[in-house]
């Protein structure tokens, strides 16, 4: 039995319900995450007889791609290569060679969208030796942008097996489904499964869709997938890593690349999610599609809830289900926060509240998690948390100073090149550049060109 309200339940199988209807999907599984599982569900149209609809597989498509990037991330983890190495370094011979592990996980090596060959969604694969890639395969520069890539996932797969010394599937389940409970997520179906359709354009007719071993493309949406084994995966981005990966490193693969983070509405990638921010809300997860089927996942962290869509179709899903769910749940019923309690300070009291970057009021504050908060203070300006870092100083964990160390001292903060004092551009402060002898003054910048004007002609 699901936990939530009677009235919260029929607004989602309202919706799950014209979801299925009008996108013509002929099985429709959909569902929420929430404390660690998966708090409801709702299955509509034609799914296997007899089956649960919580236990029927889909094809979850590119959603794989996270899976792929857990399995990445493990090798980092364990000190076996870093997000910087050139692929070369772990899987020589490749055109790629001197595109790093971090571009491929953020489609921002500029692989190709696809493998070269028959479309690889729809024909049985081979190795990656049998792909016989080539510099065509380059399209774009390295770092340059963002460029979604099937192909540079499958090479994120192959790199695994070639550190592992095991097939990429082998090691994804042993390593990541297996420790999460994920028992009925596999390469290929296993019983009970939906099988794929397409839905004729202007009829009402379906096409079975064919289904086959990717190969070496199986990384990049080959897995299929159980609607509670998915909100297993939805739980993980939530938090709940069971050991696979710490929480840092998730929350580390959810931080979006080359987007201002602080702009009300964007889409992004980080590593092997995709990230969105609507109206103030960021969802962490990822689409999927393959021939015959349409697939989502989404999380938001904020909430703690998650929500998930399974359709047997190619096309017609919308898209956009999973977070109207979100939505839905967030209305219905708001998460409520722990109860703020008072906590140890991580630094002396004295030295947070007001600095000054030059003219501009700035607010350090002592935030919950042993944290520290630097940003405006009753006007926009750049903002960041800080983490403890070595010796003292203060490193930034998010915003614009991600990265950067913080020195605080009793009279200013030294954040990179910046200075920040306790009053405007004091003057006994190392402000860079120096501070004006003359002081803050009510003259005009005119009035002071006029005065410097006459002391010339004085002199003269």
């Amino acid at each position: 039995m699901s936990d939530l309200l009677p009235t919260t339940q029929r607004t989602l199988l309202a919706r799950v319900a014209r979801a299925q209807r009008d996108g013509r999907v002929p099985g429709l599984v959909a569902g929420v995450v929430r404390d660690g599982g998966l708090a409801w569900h709702a299955g509509r149209g034609a799914l296997p007889a007899g089956a649960a609809p919580d236990d029927v597989q889909f094809r979850i498509g590119s959603i794989t791609k996270t899976v792929c990037a857990v399995t990445v991330l493990r090798l980092r983890d364990e000190g076996l290569l870093d997000l910087d190495d050139p692929l070369e370094r772990h899987l020589p011979g490749t055109p790629f060679g001197d595109r790093t592990i971090g571009q491929l996980l953020s489609h921002l090596a500029g692989a190709g969208a696809e493998s070269p060959g028959q479309w690889w969604e729809r024909t049985p694969g081979g190795s990656l030796a049998e792909l016989a890639l080539s510099d065509d395969d380059r399209v774009l520069p390295a770092a340059r942008r963002f460029h979604y890539s099937n192909l540079g996932f499958g090479l994120l797969g192959e790199l695994v097996a070639h550190r592992r010394g095991a097939d990429w599937a082998d090691v994804a389940r042993r390593e990541v489904l297996l420790p999460l409970d994920m028992t009925r997520t596999s390469p290929r179906p296993q019983a009970p499964a939906a099988a794929g359709h397409a839905v004729h354009p202007w009829a009402e007719l379906t096409l079975p869709e064919p289904e086959h071993d990717a190969g070496v493309m199986a990384p990049a949406g080959q897995l299929w997938c159980t609607a509670r084994d998915l909100a297993r995966l939805g739980a993980f981005l939530l938090g709940d890593t069971g050991g696979v990966l710490s929480p840092a490193t998730v929350e580390e693969m959810t931080l979006p690349a080359g987007i201002d983070a602080a702009s009300p509405s964007w889409a992004a990638y980080g590593l092997g999610v995709q990230v969105h921010r609507v109206d103030g809300v960021t969802l962490v997860g990822h689409g999927g599609s393959m021939p015959g089927f349409l697939a989502g996942l989404w999380v938001d962290r904020e909430e703690g809830t998650g929500a998930l869509a399974l359709g047997n179709t190619t096309a017609g899903l919308d898209s956009g289900l999973g977070p109207r769910l979100l939505a839905d749940l967030r209305a219905a019923e708001p998460r409520i926060v722990d109860a703020w309690a008072p906590e140890p300070c991580p630094i002396d009291p004295a030295l947070l509240g007001p600095w000054f970057w030059g003219p501009s009021p700035y607010a350090l504050r002592a935030v919950p998690g042993g944290l520290l908060h630097l940003g405006g203070l009753g006007r926009p300006g750049r903002s960041s948390r800080f983490r403890p870092g070595p010796d003292g100083t203060w490193v930034g964990l998010d915003g614009y100073f991600a990265g950067e160390t913080l020195r605080i001292t009793g009279d200013h903060l030294r954040l990179a090149t910046f200075v920040l004092t306790r009053t405007p551009y004091d003057p006994a402060a190392p402000v860079p550049g120096g501070v004006a002898a003359s002081g803050w003054s009510a003259e005009t910048a005119s009035q002071h060109a006029d005065i410097e004007s006459k002391q010339s002609l004085t002199a003269g």
